[in-house]
């Protein structure tokens, strides 16, 4: 094989010599440049708006006082006063002492006696404030959350008890109010905690457990009678809301009621030191949630969101099966079941009929002493479209039952059901619940029966939560009185139902149903049965059934209320039933709606706003508040103006045939 050679330069060619301090050409590989993953993207992301929101935060507090207000009226123009601010201007001083009592959840709960796992918890708060056990410990914050699953009371070794005070409830969470605004207006014109008092209560608890375990009714009337006594004779007002309406619906009965079952004040004591009771919010006649809640723990939110991430809050997450410890815990809270509609289809309708029926989403009067000025009305196609929803079929399984004639619905009886074997295995006893001794075929039994109304809603949950409905049973009715004069409805079951009890013998006494309306809200669901699985909840609202019109949505129908209180609940018993003397209300005492048409915050810098009619940011209502204050400072309810009414409440109260 030839061998190369060197070329030899040519003559014009000078050699070339090689420069030691030349640099030879860099022939490595250029290092490879660092992947960007998915986790530096999220890291990046959540840096940026940690930085931005402590930005925000610092430039907040370094701000004057007065410029978010500055701000905001810059844009919307200039804020009124608010109502403590106003009625100080006008002149009006701190007269009636007043009592604000709780709803369901918005109480504080803490701790005064626990197992291990709640070491260094001694009253500390389970319930409102920051909520950081539930992060931290949250298997054992269910533990000591829920009652005695047989007695509805403590479970052994755990004492969890309402926080007392102002600030048991002003604030559910750090910067979510309850009562503070109101509160805070009060106080304008004089008012103090010797002039204010929040009958807080275990809300947890059934109402006449309540005074069993922790005399809590008994306190109540001691602190009015007190109240009355040391401000000139001054009877108080009661500001009661959500469930608390019902609470103090049992006092004003208990109160009166001779003792050991009741606290033997007598039947003028109401009389004698009550000036006005103000509900707000008030789900007299039960709410549907509560049904939606205890059939499968979850409302339309919760069914929305689990729709959003299929799965997930029924997995094994952070070791905590969500909604089957929420179910399991919830069921020991017997409070729930006062809350389940009463009345029957009386009330709600049957399965082609309902007070609401032909509801138009958007459609608003206002009525004053029952004289009637439009305020606006939407297109009458929304009315067309929106009769035909059957809001007496409080659930439906399937889109087509729930707007099928109610002759083409083949409904098989499931109340004489055999149940099957339990279907819970060892590893679902930590979050057990009564669906696991129905067996396949009772979970099948409920489903076929297609179409549930009122009337059959307390034969479903007795069905598939017997043990449940037992201890509410002792506590709690949802029936219609035929004759109040009965002795049975002495007992402390019926006094939380106004549709078997009286008001008290107190005609001076005035009643005030205020709620908000103009949000739409849960009356009827649509639900589908899941594919069995371990430790599983066997039904769930369909959230893929809607319809055009805003009346379904998400597998619910929304009627007008405050989203939580329908209308008809929150309205009905000042509308009609308690309307002049009847034999709900035989001294005649007044009754006055005041409804609140929601108007959402104009911007941000407005907060919750301040004409918001939804069920808990009605605490911070202007209009709301300055009624309360007028009252509580002396005026009766024909000087507020009477009546104002937005809604249907008067035409659909007058659907309903209740003898009276």
């Amino acid at each position: 094989m030839p061998s190369l050679r060197k070329r030899k330069p040519t003559g014009d060619e000078p050699a070339r010599i090689p420069d030691p301090e030349e640099k030879k050409p860099d022939v490595r590989k250029p290092p490879k440049q660092k992947k960007w993953s998915c986790l530096d993207s999220c890291c990046w992301f959540i840096g940026c708006i940690c930085v931005v929101w402590w930005g925000l935060l610092f430039s907040y507090n370094m701000m004057p006082s007065s410029f978010p207000q500055y701000v905001t009226e810059a844009i919307t123009g200039p804020m009124p006063d608010p109502p403590g601010v106003k009625l100080k201007k006008e002149g009006l001083k701190a007269k009636h002492p007043v009592v604000f009592v709780p709803g369901i959840v918005t109480g504080g709960l803490e701790l005064w006696e626990g197992h291990a796992c709640a070491d260094n918890l001694f009253r500390k708060r389970l319930w409102g404030g920051t909520f950081g056990e539930v992060y931290k410990r949250p298997l054992c914050w269910v533990e000591h959350m829920s009652l005695d699953n047989e007695t509805g009371l403590d479970p052994p070794g755990v004492r969890v008890r309402a926080v007392s005070g102002l600030v048991a409830a002003d604030y559910f969470a750090p910067g979510y109010f309850v009562w503070a605004v109101l509160i805070a207006n009060l106080a304008r014109i004089g008012y103090e905690e010797k002039t204010m008092y929040m009958a807080a209560y275990d809300w947890r608890l059934s109402f006449q457990n309540t005074e069993v375990r922790d005399r809590t009714l008994s306190r109540i009337k001691s602190n009015i009678e007190m109240m009355v006594d040391t401000n000139g004779g001054n009877k108080a007002v009661i500001i009661p809301h959500s469930m608390g309406v019902l609470y103090f619906l049992h006092f004003m009965k208990w109160v009166e009621a001779p003792a050991p079952m009741g606290g033997g004040g007598g039947p003028d004591w109401c009389a004698k030191h009550i000036k006005a009771v103000m509900n707000i919010g008030g789900p007299f006649l039960g709410v549907p949630k509560a049904v939606s809640g205890l059939f499968s723990a979850e409302a339309r939110d919760i069914a929305v969101a689990r729709a959003i991430a299929p799965g997930v809050l029924d997995k094994d997450l952070f070791r905590i099966q969500t909604l089957q410890y929420i179910m399991k815990m919830t069921r020991t809270w017997d409070s729930t079941m006062s809350m389940i509609p009463k009345g029957g289809e009386t009330i709600w309708g049957g399965l082609d009929w309902s007070p609401e029926e032909g509801y138009a989403v958007g459609k608003r009067k206002e009525i004053t002493n029952q004289t009637e000025k439009s305020v606006h009305a939407e297109d009458g196609n929304v009315e067309r479209k929106a009769k035909h929803a059957n809001y007496g079929r409080m659930i439906s399984f399937g889109k087509d039952v729930a707007y099928a004639d109610s002759s083409e619905i083949d409904r098989i009886e499931f109340r004489d059901a055999v149940k099957g074997n339990n279907i819970a295995n060892n590893t679902c006893r930590d979050v057990w619940t009564e669906y696991h001794d129905m067996g396949i075929s009772g979970i099948k039994a409920v489903a076929e029966y297609k179409a549930y109304t009122a009337g059959d809603i307390l034969d479903l949950m007795n069905y598939v939560a017997p043990k449940m409905m037992e201890r509410g049973g002792a506590h709690f009715s949802y029936g219609i009185a035929d004759n109040l004069d009965d002795p049975k409805y002495e007992h402390y079951k019926y006094w939380s139902n106004p549709l078997e009890t009286r008001l008290p013998d107190a005609p001076d006494m005035e009643i005030f149903s205020m709620y908000g309306i103009g949000i739409p809200t849960e009356r009827a669901y649509v639900y589908k049965q899941v594919p069995a699985a371990e430790c599983y909840i066997p039904f769930q609202i369909d959230t893929s059934a809607a319809e055009g019109h805003r009346c379904l949505t998400d597998g619910v129908f929304t009627v007008d209320g405050d989203e939580t209180v329908p209308v008809l609940s929150a309205g009905f018993m000042s509308a009609k039933g308690w309307r002049g003397q009847t034999r709900y209300n035989p001294s005649g005492i007044k009754t006055y709606i005041r409804e609140c048409d929601h108007a959402p915050p104009a911007n941000l810098l407005e907060g919750r706003g301040t004409q918001s009619g939804a069920h808990v940011d009605i605490m911070g209502n202007f209009a709301l508040i300055e009624d309360i204050m007028r009252v509580a400072a002396g005026a009766t309810g024909e000087e507020l103006g009477g009546d104002r009414v937005y809604s249907d409440i008067f035409k659909w109260s007058e659907k309903i045939d209740l003898p009276l």
